[in-house]
């Protein structure tokens, strides 16, 4: 069984409850269990507030208005990306090496929450300069899981 969709949505903070939920939806309705489908639409509400906070102009003096989620549910895994094409993660300074935030800090801890949440992650850039969030998840299945693998 393989489900995929992609969504290309306005930079706006309403647009980022919108993905979870299809998230949430796609998940419940394949019969994913239903702790898993909540780690991906965490680490997917993360992503996606990163890229409404961060995905603006990339210094090429065109605001970028949208980004794009695309989820991939194949087999046993559950691989999610959300792309924007703004100025991307600072030179090699990707958040896997950057320092954490401080304990009473209030931004700065959502791609740690990602890396807590998935299996495997992945930051990096876009083809066109901009930040590139992926991250995967190996998927458990509920007992009546209509579409589940057999």
């Amino acid at each position: 069984m393989s489900i995929w969709w992609s969504l290309h949505l306005r930079r706006e903070a309403a647009s980022v409850p919108l993905a979870r939920r299809l998230l949430l939806g796609t998940m419940e309705t394949a019969g994913v269990d239903p702790d898993v489908s909540y780690e991906l639409s965490v680490a997917l509400t993360e992503a996606c507030a990163n890229a409404v906070e961060h995905g603006g102009d990339g210094g090429r003096g065109v605001p970028s208005e949208a980004y794009r989620v695309t989820a991939y549910l194949d087999g046993e895994t559950c691989r999610i990306e959300v792309a924007d094409s703004g100025p991307g993660f600072p030179g090699t300074l990707l958040p896997a090496a950057a320092p954490d935030a401080a304990a009473d800090a209030e931004n700065g801890r959502g791609l740690r929450l990602i890396e807590e949440l998935a299996d495997h992650v992945h930051f990096g850039r876009t083809g066109r300069g901009g930040a590139l969030v992926s991250f995967d998840k190996i998927v458990k299945w509920r007992t009546d899981a209509p579409l589940a693998l057999t």
